[in-house]
């Protein structure tokens, strides 16, 4: 029985090598890049797994009609595989010592010209252009690289979470809407006109019932909703995350589960770039807050922060002594190896800070056993002694100070080190580092509301449980709450969970919740607890952020297929866009824009 050829292809534009030399194959693809060479036309064709180069004499019957196709046009090619001549190898192409002879060709589908972006060019284009023809874009080397990334991680978290002996289960996309977190997309009711269903922010509720079920090990590629600003780093619709619960597990085996998936995940795709060994350092909240001025460590950065509060209590630095009196905080941010730099490089740090509204950085150098710069003069020597001790500081090294109210202080602290990091050219480069910050707070005062008020994630278990809530003060818990960090972005949040009623419901209470409220809100799952719950715990790496870093890509946009706008436009699709009356009317709503304010005369 003979074999029928292919009608579009025997083989793909990445596939044929110098062992087909001499075959008649056929390929399909996009033409890529033209180049009349006089005497011969070349055609580069691309389609999903490469590029191959093919050739036509002015002699063939074909070569007027391929002279004028366009690029970005789809055709077939038949002809016979060629071994290229030495000095015409490309070295750089997996195909580059071969090229096909064409004998004929079918044109599939003509492209318009002029194109609105070039596939074959590394040249930038408007976002607006980018978006609104997508399907170039994603055609485009890079983009199409990343896309392909993205589903090689997928596939690799899923195969390395089964292995675990997780099990992925499908939780809902209608929910209900739910009192707490970021604003929720909105789906209304046909049946139950005036209701409304909501997109999930995440699946916290139904992963934690899947536990209250019975099930031990859960895992879901899941896709969320939230209603909020676009970032670089987040969708202003819909983002995936890796969601998994455990049930009668520690903090401990929470970490111990995920750690290695992704070390495994990051090793697998990380071009061998460094990464922290497991286990990956844990740092508590409050030492990551004064070390480091962010729960969101970039442990690539060196530099730490140091509490010197004590080296300006009752000095002669007035500016600082007398804030110190006030509740105030000094945090000394050290410049190793910055004595030499010029003032110039001081003047501009000082310069960046009023920026942000602070009043400047005030500054002391160490060099040759003396200390210089305008604070110096107002520390003895005891003095000066303690704050190389306290900020771990040598001859040859800088440090720059702030003081203001904790959380202020704090900020910009942390804001100074990312800085300095980089004027000084001292973040740690080709690696990924991870950490976990642990013992988040329980509680939060809000200033502006001044109550108390949940400062992480409701459902957390606080540490020391109904005792802790009942006998400390709300804003000394903490609870078992936990982020896994690489490189300065957050993964994901993470909490064993509160698995007991009474425990919730005092939670709830502190923070200005009654019982019927939560009964309410959150009656699903916490009536699930009243028939038994096992003590359990999980978190959610974000699948965005993970493979941004992996295609070292500063922006959500490079790494999601089809990503909306600043502004949530899909601008391929035309979405949100209005919709008829009688959708309108079987929905039983009715649209009502606000009111534009006239232009004053």
């Amino acid at each position: 029985m003979t074999t029928r050829t292919h009608p579009y292809r025997t083989h793909t534009c990445g596939e044929l090598r110098i062992q087909n030399a001499g075959e008649t194959v056929r390929i399909s693809g996009w033409v890529h890049r033209q180049r009349d060479h006089g005497q011969l036309l070349f055609i580069d064709l691309r389609d999903h797994y490469g590029l191959t180069q093919c050739v036509v004499d002015p002699e063939s019957s074909c070569f007027s009609a391929l002279e004028a196709i366009r690029n970005e046009s789809v055709i077939t090619i038949t002809g016979k595989v060629v071994e290229r001549t030495a000095d015409t190898v490309n070295t750089k192409m997996p195909t580059g010592q071969i090229e096909i002879f064409i004998e004929s060709f079918e044109l599939q589908s003509a492209a318009l010209s002029p194109l609105p972006l070039q596939v074959n060019s590394n040249a930038e284009f408007p976002e607006e252009t980018r978006l609104k023809y997508r399907f170039l874009d994603l055609r485009r080397e890079k983009m199409h690289d990343n896309i392909i990334l993205r589903s090689a991680v997928i596939s690799s978290l899923r195969r390395r979470m089964i292995e675990q002996g997780f099990m992925e289960f499908q939780t809902p996309i209608l929910t209900a809407s739910s009192p707490e977190g970021a604003r929720d997309f909105l789906v209304p009711s046909r049946i139950h006109p005036g209701q409304f269903y909501a997109l999930p922010q995440a699946p916290q509720q139904f992963k934690q019932l899947l536990m209250v079920s019975g099930f031990d090990k859960y895992f879901q590629i899941a896709p969320c909703f939230r209603d909020e600003d676009g970032r670089a780093d987040r969708s202003p619709g819909e983002f995936y995350q890796l969601d998994f619960e455990m049930s009668f597990v520690t903090q401990d085996d929470v970490f111990n589960a995920i750690e290695p998936v992704l070390a495994g995940v990051f090793h697998e795709f990380g071009k061998g770039r460094r990464i922290t060994e497991t286990p990956f350092p844990r740092i508590p909240y409050d030492v990551s807050m004064l070390k480091y001025g962010s729960d969101k460590p970039d442990l690539r950065n060196p530099i730490e922060i140091a509490d010197v509060s004590e080296v300006f209590k009752g000095s002669d630095f007035g500016v600082f002594s007398n804030a110190l009196e006030k509740g105030s905080v000094v945090r000394a941010i050290p410049a190793p190896h910055a004595s030499d730099r010029p003032r110039s490089f001081f003047d501009k740090l000082n310069d960046w800070a009023r920026e942000l509204g602070a009043p400047g950085l005030g500054y002391i150098i160490f060099s040759e056993g003396s200390a210089k710069g305008p604070i110096a003069k107002f520390l003895d020597e005891d003095r000066l002694e303690k704050l190389k001790s306290l900020a771990n500081l040598q001859d040859g090294d800088a440090v720059f100070f702030v003081c203001d109210q904790v959380k202020k202080a704090e900020k910009l602290a942390g804001l100074a080190r990312t800085k300095i990091g980089e004027d000084l050219d001292i973040i740690e480069k080709d690696c990924f580092k991870f950490c976990w910050t642990v013992d988040f707070p329980m509680f939060e005062y809000n200033e502006d509301t001044k109550q108390i008020e949940f400062s992480h994630n409701p459902f957390s278990m606080p540490q020391g449980g109904m005792d802790a809530l009942l006998n400390q003060d709300p804003l000394t818990i903490k609870a078992y709450q936990y982020d896994i960090v690489c490189n300065g972005i957050e993964l994901s949040s993470g909490a064993i969970r509160n698995h007991l009623p009474e425990v919730m419901y005092k939670a709830f209470e502190i923070a200005g919740y009654n019982n019927d409220h939560v009964d309410e809100k959150f009656g699903g799952m916490i009536n699930a607890f009243k028939y038994g719950a096992p003590p359990h715990g999980g978190s959610a790496p974000g699948i965005d952020r993970i493979v941004m870093l992996l295609a070292d890509e500063p922006n959500l946009r490079e790494i999601v297929a089809f990503p909306m706008n600043q502004q949530a436009q899909d601008l391929l699709m035309g979405a949100p866009s209005s919709v008829m009356d009688s959708q309108l009317k079987e929905l039983n709503l009715k649209v009502v824009l606000p009111i534009k304010e006239k232009a004053s005369a």
